[in-house]
């Protein structure tokens, strides 16, 4: 069981696929006033909250962390305008394995799933993974390197792996015995992920 805030992400590296925590918790609690700014040097003026990431992220990856960090905190205000949890917290969002340089886009969907579940403080389904290019509006778009991604979600013991729509013919064109035992689930926006992984109703 992984706690609230952690969730499987799925890379694709020059040594083939990977499954990688990308990890979320409360660094402090900050002021809510006019003057904070918002995700990194991104800032958005009028964000109480801060967010802070590390794990030796390249460009892309940064800015994917700052428009999931937007995009829930929009979220999560349509859903339930009287929750404060962003405003009022400071979060820490760390990609393991530090040593390894990581960038490109396709983290986004996972990143925003690791920051709802922080702020719902209810973890997903252990054995989900999932990969996907998040916008800001909240449209999930195709990605690369399903076959390696599903691969090495196997390796993990994966059972479900939510990926873009866009990408279903990548899927069906996947070997049997690659897919065997985990149950594909395309996404054409995020509003449908929360269901799949438990974090709904």
């Amino acid at each position: 069981t992984t706690p609230p805030g952690v969730v499987m992400g799925l890379a694709w590296t020059s040594m083939g696929g990977s499954a990688l925590y990308i990890e979320s918790v409360v660094e402090s609690i900050v002021e809510s006033t006019a003057e904070s700014t918002g995700a990194n040097s991104g800032g958005g003026g009028g964000f109480h909250g801060q967010l802070h990431t590390t794990g030796q992220l390249g460009d892309v990856m940064k800015e994917s962390s700052v428009l999931a960090y937007t995009f829930v905190r929009s979220l999560l205000h349509r859903r339930d305008p009287a929750n404060t949890f962003f405003s009022s917290r400071a979060i820490h969002l760390h990609v393991p394995e530090g040593a390894t340089p990581k960038d490109g886009p396709s983290a986004g969907v996972t990143m925003a799933t690791a920051l709802l579940s922080l702020a719902l403080s209810r973890p997903i389904r252990a054995d989900v993974a999932m990969t996907g290019e998040l916008t800001l509006t909240g449209r999930v778009l195709k990605i690369g390197g399903l076959k390696e991604k599903t691969i090495a979600a196997r390796r993990s013991g994966v059972k479900r792996i939510l990926f873009p729509k866009a990408n279903v013919a990548d899927w069906e064109d996947l070997p049997a015995n690659v897919k065997e035992g985990i149950e594909g689930c395309p996404v054409e926006w995020y509003d449908q992920v929360p269901p799949l992984v438990g974090l709904d109703g």
